[in-house]
C-alpha cells in the first residue's frame, strides 16, 4: 500500500494510507488522524472530503461524465424508463422483464396514501410551499406505515418500505398540486405508467377528458432519470446523515427533501425562471445580462451557469437542452424565455469570461422551462426534482445501512470563538 507523508516544519509527523478507488480515483484515509495526532482537517463545503465510500454512481466534472451503477447517464435516458432506473440504484442492477413487471405492479398496489392523511392536505393554508407539504407528509408516512425491518425476511422488507415510498411521494406531491390549486383529489389509476399516473393526478378535470400527453410522459421519465442520483449532493449526504443515526427511511427523505429546498441545490431551475423573466420584464437585454454578470458590485447574478463539480459541459444539459426542444416542438408554439435563454447559452459560450471560469450551462438551465411548457408551476419545480431524486435517496440510505464500516456522522470544527472566561456575578455586571 501506498503512503503519504505530513511534514509540519520539516518534521514528519503523520503517514496516510493511499487508497485508489474503481476509476483510479485517490484519496488519502485519515480516519486515524486525530486519534495518532491530535489534528483535524479543515474543509469548508466538504469539497475535499470523501464522507464515505458509494457503489451508486461515478461523477467525473472535469471530464463530464455520470454514470448510475456503471451506465452511462446518456445510455440510461436513451434506453430506459424512471422505474427501470429506479430499479436498479436501489438493487443495484436493471430489472428484466419479469422483475420489471412485478416492479410496476408493486408500485401500483402501493400508489394511495391513508385516508386519514387527506386531512394533513385540507388543513395546510393555500398559500403553503408544496416543499414544505411534500416534506412533512412524506415523515408522517412513518405513522401510518412500518418502517424497513431488515431482520424479518429483508429483501421483502426493502421492496415494500422503498416501493411505498417511490409510490406514494408521486402521489402526496400530485395531490399537493391540487390542493394548492383548490382541486379536488384525483386518485391515481392502475392503467397508467408511473410518470403517466402523475400527470393525470395533476392535470385530470371532470369537465373534460384528459390523456396524458406520451411526450410529455417521455419528457418526464427523461427529467427523473437525469435527476435520480449526483453522487455525494447536499440533500444526498443530509439523508446519509440523517440514516447514520438509524432514523427511519421516511424521515431521512424528509431531511433530503427539506436540504433540496433551497436555491443553491433543487431551487435552482426555479431560479432560472426568475431570471429570465426578469430579464424579460425588465427589458434587459442579452448582452447586458452578459455585462452584468460579470460586474461584481451588481447584484444580478446569471442563474444557471456554472457547477460546483463540472468543470465542462454538464452532460444532463445537453440531454435537457434536447428534450428542451422535443417538448416545445410538440406544442407547436415557442416561448420567449427560451429564446432569451439559447440567446444567453451562445453569448456566454463565446464569452472569455466564462470560458476561463468554466461557467457551462448546467441541467437547472433548461429544466425549469421544460416543466413550464407542461403547465408545472413554478413552485412544484423542486418537487419535481425531489421526486427523481428519491431513489438515489433511498440507495444511499440502504447502502450506508448495510456498510459495516459506516458510523453515525459526526463532524469536528475548527474552533474560533472566545478563549476561557470567568461569569462575573450579576450584581457585578
Amino acid at each position: 500500500m501506498k503512503k503519504a507523508k505530513l511534514f509540519i516544519d520539516e518534521k514528519e509527523v503523520y503517514e496516510f494510507p493511499v487508497q485508489v478507488d474503481n476509476m483510479k480515483g485517490i484519496s488519502l484515509d485519515i480516519r486515524n488522524l486525530r486519534k495518532d495526532t491530535g489534528m483535524i482537517t479543515y474543509d469548508p463545503g466538504f469539497g475535499n472530503t470523501g464522507s464515505c465510500q458509494s457503489a451508486v454512481t461515478f461523477l467525473d466534472g472535469e471530464k463530464g461524465i455520470l454514470q448510475y451503477r456503471g451506465y452511462a447517464i446518456e445510455d440510461l435516458v436513451e434506453k430506459c424508463d424512471f422505474v427501470e432506473v429506479a430499479f436498479l440504484l436501489v438493487h443495484g442492477s436493471l430489472p428484466n422483464k419479469k422483475e420489471r413487471y412485478k416492479y410496476q405492479e408493486l408500485l401500483n398496489n402501493h400508489s394511495m396514501i391513508h385516508a386519514d392523511m387527506m386531512d394533513f392536505f385540507r388543513g395546510y393554508p393555500d398559500h403553503a410551499h408544496p416543499m414544505s407539504i411534500l416534506s412533512a407528509m412524506v415523515v408522517s408516512l412513518s405513522a401510518f406505515y412500518p418502517e424497513i425491518d431488515l431482520d424479518e425476511d429483508p429483501e421483502a422488507q426493502m421492496d415494500l418500505t422503498v416501493t411505498r415510498l417511490l409510490s406514494k411521494m408521486r402521489t402526496i406531491a400530485a395531490f399537493t398540486y391540487r390542493k394548492l390549486n383548490g382541486m379536488d383529489f384525483v386518485n391515481p389509476s392502475y392503467k397508467y405508467s408511473y410518470c403517466a399516473n402523475f400527470l393525470n393526478m395533476m392535470f385530470s378535470s371532470p369537465v373534460r377528458d384528459y390523456t396524458p400527453n406520451p411526450v410529455h410522459v417521455k419528457a418526464i421519465n427523461k427529467l427523473l432519470i437525469l435527476h435520480a442520483d449526483h453522487e455525494q449532493n447536499c440533500s444526498t449526504t443530509a439523508v446519509r446523515l440523517i440514516g447514520s443515526s438509524e432514523a427511519s427511511l421516511y424521515a431521512a427523505v424528509s431531511a433530503g427533501i427539506c436540504a433540496l429546498w433551497g436555491p443553491k441545490h433543487g431551487g435552482a431551475n426555479q431560479a432560472v425562471i426568475e431570471m429570465l423573466e426578469k430579464i424579460r420584464d425588465d427589458g434587459i437585454t442579452v448582452d447586458e445580462a452578459i455585462r452584468k454578470a460579470q460586474d461584481k458590485d451588481d447584484p444580478f447574478k446569471l442563474m444557471g451557469f456554472g457547477h460546483r463539480v463540472y468543470k465542462t459541459y454538464d452532460p444532463r444539459a445537453k440531454i435537457a437542452r434536447k428534450l428542451c426542444r422535443e417538448v416545445l416542438d410538440d406544442l407547436g408554439k415557442s416561448d420567449e424565455l427560451l429564446d432569451i435563454a439559447i440567446d444567453l447559452e451562445q453569448q456566454a459560450l463565446k464569452n472569455e469570461y466564462f470560458i476561463e471560469r468554466n461557467l457551462y450551462p448546467n441541467i437547472d438551465f433548461y429544466t425549469g422551462i421544460i416543466f413550464r411548457a407542461m403547465g408545472i408551476p413554478t413552485n412544484m419545480y423542486t418537487v419535481m426534482f425531489a421526486l427523481g431524486r428519491l431513489p438515489g435517496w433511498i440507495a444511499h440510505y440502504l447502502e450506508w445501512h448495510h456498510d459495516p464500516y459506516e458510523k453515525i456522522g459526526r463532524p469536528r470544527q475548527h474552533y474560533i470563538g472566545p478563549t476561557p472566561k470567568q461569569v462575573v456575578p450579576l450584581e457585578e455586571r
